[in-house]
């Protein structure tokens, strides 16, 4: 036999439960979404622009770990995102090297920074 109990309420549960069912967390996520695809964009070194241009992002709506997933779809012929190699270092078909730039990382950080801040301020009231 099973038994369960509680004291307390569920104030607080049911007020998160409502803010996802209202979707004002995914209403960030879409704004952060957007602002982080457009900084990917900008910060893409430029050859032919393909890689500049194929960054898209997903809204992850799972209750227990929502998020925002950005990523490139302009692979190479072996499925590697361009993205990745122009990020880190690669070897070229005729074996040579190209030292990898960090683009990535500083291209976000403000984007990251704001999201904290936010979640910071909401958190705290």
């Amino acid at each position: 036999m099973i038994e369960v109990s509680s004291k307390g309420n569920f104030k607080g549960t049911r007020a998160y439960l409502e803010r996802i069912k209202n979707r004002e967390l995914f209403k960030h996520f879409e704004q952060y979404g957007r602002m982080g695809v457009a900084a990917l964009r900008s910060a893409t070194p430029v050859d032919s622009g393909l890689t500049a241009q194929s960054w898209d992002y997903r809204v992850i709506r799972n209750h227990r770990w929502p998020g925002i997933e950005w990523f490139n779809t302009n692979v190479d012929d072996n499925g590697t995102p361009v993205a990745v190699l122009i990020q880190y270092s690669h070897a070229t078909g005729t074996g040579g090297w190209i030292q990898g730039r960090d683009y990535i990382n500083p291209a976000m950080r403000p984007i990251f920074d704001q999201i904290v801040d936010e979640l910071r301020e909401k958190v705290n009231g």
